[in-house]
């Protein structure tokens, strides 16, 4: 471990310098541009959200600089994520920034899909290779009940602009819960197939307090999902990955990949090789702990100075650690909501 933190030299191609105290190598950072969204999900956010005033985040400049020092230190593959990141004014600017990076291997970006019709041509055109979209409904009342503020209609016509686009793999995401759309799984695996797409069905996270629903009583795990696709589907386990959490099945004569995310029933806190970086500027070495490093402070005390944020992303490795402590049965221990975090 001591050779990858020997660094400030010309950046090797073929491997991470970011490797933690369990030899894990780190090559995937999820960057939050914002914490602001135009929809309100009960599982990701309060209702009455207050967001951050702008001197507080990070600034675009801020985010490509940060991109830049992370690509240096051997990640490969950045996914922009908020809140919803284009709601961000300017965010194409730093796409384009992102997108250019030397070394870089894969941009990606999450969304709601709220903004797609209008972005999804300037996305591909500035470096985004692939897209996921968050889907959790196809009824129009319980879309709007699950966002609070979104239209299912405007999300259908933002997947067909992706699709439009030609992104590689586009991804719907579904946050699955008991009793308000686990009775959906099967219908939103024939919407991905009849369109092409990969879908991923996801535990919820415990982030943050929500007051819209008991997150044990809605715990909906995924092998229960692959019980009730089973009654539909042939899935069939491949060793496919796309570098983040998803284990992913084929379904025999269809190109749709499906996936879960199962930080509750099949935990994978043993392979992770990603942080986050939140809208702030905090260094997430774990999404269910707060160890952190406060990057913004490193680049507003030393501004220009890229050696020197590197070598504070490279001691944060040390701080992660082995695993998350997710608890269904009790008051989150992690206070910050999903939209600060980066989702």
């Amino acid at each position: 471990m001591t050779g990858c933190r020997d660094v400030m030299g010309s950046p090797r191609q073929s491997s991470s310098l970011l490797v933690d105290r369990f030899g894990r190598e780190v090559n995937y950072v999820r960057i939050s541009v914002t914490d602001r969204c135009d929809f309100r999900c009960v599982y990701c956010m309060a209702e009455d959200m207050t967001f951050l005033p702008r001197a507080q985040i990070l600034t675009l400049e801020e985010l490509g600089e940060l991109s830049a020092a992370f690509v240096e230190l051997g990640v490969r593959k950045i996914r922009l994520t908020g809140g919803e990141p284009l709601v961000r004014r300017g965010v194409i600017d730093l796409v384009r920034r992102v997108g250019a990076l030397p070394g870089l291997g894969e941009l990606v970006l999450t969304t709601n899909g709220s903004q797609l019709r209008k972005y999804a041509g300037a996305l591909k055109a500035a470096g985004v290779r692939r897209i996921n979209i968050s889907l959790d409904s196809l009824h129009p009342d319980r879309f709007e009940r699950i966002t609070r503020a979104g239209t299912l209609a405007t999300v259908l016509d933002g997947i067909e602009a992706a699709r439009e686009a030609g992104f590689e793999r586009t991804k719907l995401n579904a946050v699955v819960l008991k009793n308000r759309n686990h009775d959906e799984v099967s219908d939103l695996v024939r919407f991905a197939i009849e369109r092409g797409l990969d879908i991923s069905f996801i535990e919820e996270m415990p982030l943050g307090v929500i007051g819209d629903h008991d997150r044990g009583e809605a715990y909906y795990s995924s092998d229960e999902i692959r019980r009730d696709l089973a009654d539909q589907f042939e899935l069939i386990p491949t060793t496919e990955t796309t570098g983040g959490p998803s284990r992913y099945w084929r379904i025999p004569g269809a190109d749709t990949r499906v996936g879960f995310i199962s930080p509750h029933s099949h935990n994978f806190c043993d392979t992770c090789n990603r942080v986050r970086v939140t809208v702030e500027g905090r260094l997430l070495l774990c999404l269910g702990q707060e160890h952190s490093m406060d990057l913004k402070q490193v680049m507003r005390a030393h501004p220009g100075d890229r050696n020197r944020l590197k070598q504070a992303i490279i001691a944060a490795m040390d701080l992660k650690p082995k695993g998350h402590d997710f608890r269904l049965d009790a008051q989150p221990i992690i206070f910050r909501h999903m939209n600060t975090t980066g989702g």
